[in-house]
């Protein structure tokens, strides 16, 4: 069985987010992620604990947008949970037992020139179209990019750039502050599903809170969003779960849902 989830502002909060969403009186905090010596990312305890006991019986899958040097900060993965996959880079990459598998890095770069324009090529588009973004650009091993917004842009700006970018092969995501622009090529799905099809197992449960997890929830019977995500205001709501909670006591509840499935399977 795999169960597969987003990290950040899904199943981890940063120090940010814990701010923006805030922190419930009485919550038990487990830093989960060091940067520079400082932690700077987190779970609940129970959180922690209930992953480590899902991946004892089941094959736990994070799927995120960092990229691979990103995802290698978070400790309890080093220390705690071993993992023998791990999608990376928003599916540019599959770390097997922690290596890059080169075959689905080689395919990956095939269909980016097939099916995408560069990222170079994108951004000077982008400028001559009259585009401006107030915040600053982060590029992404040449691959997608995105601007840390220092004022959001409204509904109507938002969709008009979506349309745009879309006929271009890419597509945009607003997470918190951050827009990103991924080109179709890069899926966080075809990564999953590549690893389902490797294992011939089932995604029995998903998890995430942005547009950019949609194509790897698909995959999954069980699709849970956490309330505060970007996905809890999109029209298809009828096929996902949201939590009933918001922030760090959403991933909780998502991973003991996890845990209940696994169990479920496990009896059936």
């Amino acid at each position: 069985m795999i169960f597969a989830s987003d990290l950040d502002r899904t199943l981890v909060y940063s120090k940010r987010a814990l701010e923006e969403l805030g922190i419930p009186k009485g919550t038990l905090l487990k830093p989960v992620e060091k940067k520079d010596g400082s932690w700077v990312s987190y779970m609940t305890e129970s959180s922690f604990f209930t992953l480590k006991e899902l991946s004892r019986h089941s094959l736990f899958v994070p799927v995120t947008t960092r990229t691979t040097e990103q995802f290698n900060r978070f400790t309890i993965f080093a220390e705690d949970i071993p993992l023998k996959y791990a999608i990376t880079t928003n599916g540019a990459n599959i770390l097997y037992h922690g290596e890059p598998l080169k075959e689905w890095a080689d395919t990956i770069l095939q269909a980016l020139e097939m099916d995408s324009a560069a990222p170079e090529e994108l951004l000077a588009k982008l400028q001559r179209e009259g585009f401006r973004f107030d915040g600053q650009l982060k590029q992404v091993e040449n691959l997608f990019f995105y601007f840390i917004l220092n004022s959001l842009p409204d509904s109507f700006e938002k969709s008009e750039l979506s349309d745009w970018v879309a006929k271009y092969g890419w597509r945009i995501s607003l997470q918190g502050r951050k827009l990103y622009f991924m080109p179709y090529a890069i899926s966080k799905g075809t990564a999953l599903d590549y690893i389902c099809q490797r294992e011939g197992m089932v995604a029995i449960a998903g998890a995430g809170d942005s547009y950019l997890d949609l194509d790897f929830l698909e995959l999954c019977q069980n699709r849970f969003i956490p309330k505060h995500g970007e996905l809890a205001r999109v029209s298809m709501k009828s096929v996902f779960t949201f939590t009933e909670k918001c922030g760090v006591l959403a991933g909780e509840e998502i991973l003991q849902q996890f845990l209940l499935r696994s169990f479920t399977s496990i009896n059936d």
